[in-house]
């Protein structure tokens, strides 16, 4: 009973976490209906707020609100010009979510590093479950559809989301990288090591490029913070047991080979979803330049999409597997997060919502500098809360380049988000909680 009143005020985050292991309520329309878990993270929000209520205490920091509530600008002006109502209101209600209410409401929770390593032991164990999904998904021929084959991990997921369970996996990896280097406690260090090797199996076999590329670059950014020596130890723990899981498992297959060799072959031969992709971002150009600082307004893309595209754009994906039925799946969105902002909020939009996200990473990286490794000895006693929001943050915006927001997993990206946010401009610890670091 102790232990539950100690993590009390995070465990209705942890709960979000834990529904988005559930299959989605409808396989065949995942991108624009609510979850379970979002319906919950709504409830979380109300819960935080009576809970600031009782706590009769300033809920955030100066920085934190105004970084928190600068998207709110762009959001509020897109809606405003937005075709209808029925379309704005959805879409601010959607963004407002994403990155301002819950993030908010997880920073505000947050009370110490103990919260913090939960939510993200809590990342990992929602990994490790789609992982191992995904895993049987693709020994078994349960998966998506990819190459006229059903072997795509996509977890529970389906083949309407297959990036879900690739985001969910790179959220687990880079949250046990960063916990490997925790200061002081060997047995969940190793635990980590192992986590992380175990999902680069499934990260693996969600044959996302976007994730890969995402994932290698956080996983950089984990290690060069860590600092070289104890970053290498465990780089080279990890690497050998990775290539023992891969070969065990026959992941080195020529499909995967053929996709990585893919990544630097998209402007030579690029495949249809490649072309399909470049024409479209090249249609959210178009559509900023006609309306260069409010954009067309919220979901305003999938209108003004045949208006500015190319005759290069398909019809849209082809989608089948995971329990699915072949789907013709419309192209909604650029598949860019910039972009769609630029696209439909204009030059305000993206600098109120690119601008926040950069100004919590600068935040999180001047806060890691009071915990960095020094070379006499280890890091501070947060170094891994520290190494985790700079992954999650450095892994979201590189993400975003080839991924928006969209699908069940959407959810997670904002309690990430309000971790990085707890750690780049959150509330220190109340007194009496340092000895739980």
């Amino acid at each position: 009973m102790r232990a539950l009143a100690r993590y009390a005020p995070v465990l209705p985050v942890v709960l979000v976490v834990a529904l988005l292991a559930v299959p989605p309520p409808s396989a065949a329309d995942t991108s624009g209906a609510g979850t379970v878990a979002d319906a919950v993270s709504a409830l979380v929000v109300g819960y935080c707020v009576v809970f600031v209520l009782r706590g009769r205490r300033r809920p955030l920091t100066r920085t934190a609100a105004v970084l928190l509530a600068l998207p709110v600008v762009g959001i509020t002006v897109a809606a405003c010009g937005a075709a209808s109502a029925a379309t704005g209101v959805p879409g601010a209600a959607r963004y407002l979510q994403i990155f301002v209410l819950v993030p908010a409401a997880v920073l505000i929770l947050i009370r110490g590093a103990h919260h913090f390593r939960l939510l993200a032991w809590s990342f990992i164990g929602l990994a490790l479950w789609q992982g191992a999904l995904g895993v049987h998904q693709y020994l078994t021929g349960t998966g998506a559809s990819y190459m006229g084959e059903d072997i795509r991990a996509v977890g529970t997921f389906g083949s309407t989301d297959v990036m879900g369970m690739a985001t969910v996996v790179s959220y687990g990896l880079v949250s046990s990288l960063a916990l490997a280097f925790r200061p002081g406690a060997r047995r969940q260090r190793s635990a980590a090591v192992l986590c992380a090797a175990l999902l680069a199996v499934p990260l693996a076999l969600s044959f996302s490029r976007g994730a890969w590329i995402a994932t290698a670059v956080a996983c950089a950014a984990v290690l060069f913070l860590a600092g070289v020596r104890r970053a290498g130890r465990v780089l080279l723990a990890g690497g050998a047991a990775a290539v023992v899981l891969v070969a065990g498992l026959g992941v080195g297959s020529a499909m995967l080979q053929e996709r990585l060799s893919s990544i630097t072959q998209v402007t030579d031969t690029p495949d249809q979803s490649v072309t399909d992709r470049y024409t479209m971002w090249a249609a959210s150009v178009d559509m900023w330049r006609a309306q260069p600082m409010t954009g067309v307004g919220l979901k305003g893309f999938p209108e003004h999409r045949d208006g500015h595209a190319s005759l290069a754009l398909s019809s849209g994906s082809d989608t089948a597997g995971a329990g699915s039925d072949f789907v013709r799946q419309p192209l909604l969105s650029p598949h860019n997060m910039y972009l769609l902002v630029l696209s439909e909020q204009g030059l305000i939009g993206l600098a109120a919502l690119a601008g926040s996200w950069l100004a919590v990473l600068v935040c999180a990286l001047r806060r890691w500098a009071r915990q960095r490794p020094r070379r006499a000895g280890a890091g501070g006693p947060e170094l891994d809360c520290a190494l985790l929001a700079c992954g999650l943050l450095v892994w979201q915006l590189v993400d975003f380049v080839y991924a928006d927001i969209g699908g069940p997993s959407t959810v997670l990206t904002a309690v990430a988000f309000g971790l990085a946010a707890w750690w780049a401009v959150g509330a220190r610890a109340l007194p009496g909680e340092a000895a739980a670091r």
